[in-house]
């Protein structure tokens, strides 16, 4: 038997696709999640993909796509296993939990298969090397998100926060969202407190109270029903009056999270409309590309006909369109691979090409970073009308160049249009390391009573100096008009003398 050397094989690969009419055929295993709960289960996310294949345009890449449930588990390990016995594929795409990506990682960096993804997000994912070195993740990861954060307290000049999420003990979406804030944060100069919320029967009075001794600026991730049960216990605090502010982390753009919306229709709404002047959101920066709402609207159309998924506010959302963006990802660095006289099966050299890039997404562009993971983008919105409760984008971060940007002509519903301090001017009670600056009120207050008390002394000092000159010209004036009446005394009396004598 006649070997045939690599180099030339590659060759053989590479003028074959360019020949006309020629295909190369490649093998793509989708581990997703079957459950429907999921917003990234395998029938929200099929559309994407076979909307992202179907329009490569002129490509000559033949997809073969299998979908296999993850179960968001250890299922996804033992499923890539069970089919690489068989014949290992040449793309991974998902999972996105955290727990059942990470195993599928490593073993994908040891067999050199390229695995792309619009999860996981942890923080932990960051570290490619070695475990993670053939990971690409096309939506944005919490870190990222966390560097958002970072520019808008470099903005506001604000150095003190409380996280605040809740705590499921299983996927542990909140717990790995702050903790992307925790990791973006440098640990020199800025001060965070961790606040959890076990389950929904907790106190959530008692642990806004213990915000309220720690921080002034709270970072929240929970469901929108804690969420507002949160700001409906800070109101009855008196924490909804400009002091505080207060941020829910919303990234996934999808209702069954809730709306978001201060407005549930009980007795609390018009309470709640008032706390929600202190809220503000954080979410995805959305595009306005016209391609987009042909995708959205197509996505609906499968969903509808193809998949049983009846709600229109699930079909799509980030998980959705960063598939989509990983196919084509994935498409386009393997033909420039192909291009260059490498094979499919060169996973370090494709890798390669999707780091470090910039191509046009579904709902805009995306941009990957030398490490592999993408740069976010994020809105902030918050309300703007307190009369009507209007809500609307006030400020936006952009990834790429790390800026962080308010939005002209929007009205802050901030003191004067300025962000509040993170801290009293004399401290939190409940933090011994703080240090008074001003007992309990304002720099400007306390400069105007020293000014005063030193104005008020030298008053009655200058007072007390007249006073004492007054007294002593009079006793002076009253002690010469004693001494001229003695004199006239005198001369009265010699007067008098000298008539009785002539007499």
């Amino acid at each position: 038997m006649r070997l045939v050397p690599a180099g030339c094989a590659c060759l053989f690969t590479t003028l074959l696709f360019l020949a006309p009419g020629s295909t190369v055929n490649i093998n793509v295993l989708v581990l997703l999640p079957v459950e429907s709960s999921y917003l990234f289960s395998m029938n929200r996310v099929k559309p994407a993909i076979d909307y992202a294949i179907q329009n490569l345009g002129q490509s000559r890449l033949n997809f073969s796509v299998q979908y296999v449930d993850s179960e968001c588990g250890n299922k996804a390990l033992f499923n890539l296993v069970d089919i690489s016995l068989l014949q290992k594929p040449d793309v991974i795409v998902g999972p996105v939990c955290d727990y059942a990506a990470a195993p599928v990682a490593r073993l994908a960096s040891h067999w050199n298969i390229p695995m792309v993804s619009a999860g996981p997000l942890a923080s932990g994912f960051t570290h490619k090397v070695p475990e993670y070195s053939y990971l690409t993740r096309v939506s944005p990861s919490y870190s990222k998100m966390g560097e958002m954060f970072l520019a808008m307290f470099q903005r506001y000049r604000w150095k003190r926060v409380a996280l605040l999420y809740a705590e499921d003990f299983e996927e542990r979406t909140c717990f790995f969202t702050m903790e992307g804030v925790h990791v973006a944060f440098p640990g020199e100069g800025y001060q965070m407190h961790s606040f959890v919320i076990y389950d929904q029967e907790d106190q959530l009075d008692h642990i806004v109270q213990q915000v309220r001794d720690h921080a002034r600026i709270v970072i929240m991730c929970a469901s929108s029903h804690t969420i507002r049960k949160i700001m409906l216990a800070a109101h009855r605090q008196g924490m909804t009056s400009g002091d505080y502010v207060f941020f829910n982390v919303e990234l996934f753009n999808s209702s069954l999270y809730g709306n978001g919306s201060w407005k549930q229709g009980d007795k609390f709404d018009l309470e709640a409309k008032e706390a929600y002047q202190s809220l503000q959101t954080v979410t995805l920066l959305r595009s306005a590309k016209p391609e987009f709402y042909k995708f959205a609207a197509d996505m609906r159309n499968r969903s509808r006909h193809h998949y049983d998924l009846t709600s229109e506010g699930d079909n799509v959302n980030m998980f959705v369109e960063g598939f989509h963006d990983a196919i084509v990802l994935y498409a386009k660095a393997l033909q420039e691979v192909l291009k260059q006289g490498y094979s499919k099966t060169n996973g370090s050299k494709i890798v390669q090409k999707m780091w470090n890039t910039t191509f046009e997404g579904i709902a805009g562009q995306v941009s990957i970073d030398a490490n592999g993971d993408r740069h976010g983008d994020f809105s902030v919105i918050a309300m703007t009308e307190p009369r009507t409760g209007t809500q609307e984008v006030i400020a936006d971060y952009y990834g790429l160049n790390g800026t962080f940007e308010v939005r002209p002509n929007v009205r802050l519903l901030w003191e004067n249009g300025m962000p509040p301090p993170d801290e009293p001017s004399c401290g939190f009670t409940k933090d011994h390391t703080a240090t008074c600056k001003s007992c309990g009120l304002g720099e400007s207050a306390v400069t105007g009573i020293v000014v005063g008390s030193l104005l008020g002394c030298a008053l009655l000092l200058a007072f007390y100096l007249f006073r004492k000159k007054f007294k002593i010209t009079i006793e002076r004036r009253a002690q010469m008009h004693e001494a001229d009446n003695g004199k006239h005394h005198h001369l009265r009396e010699d007067f008098v003398r000298s008539n009785l004598s002539a007499a």
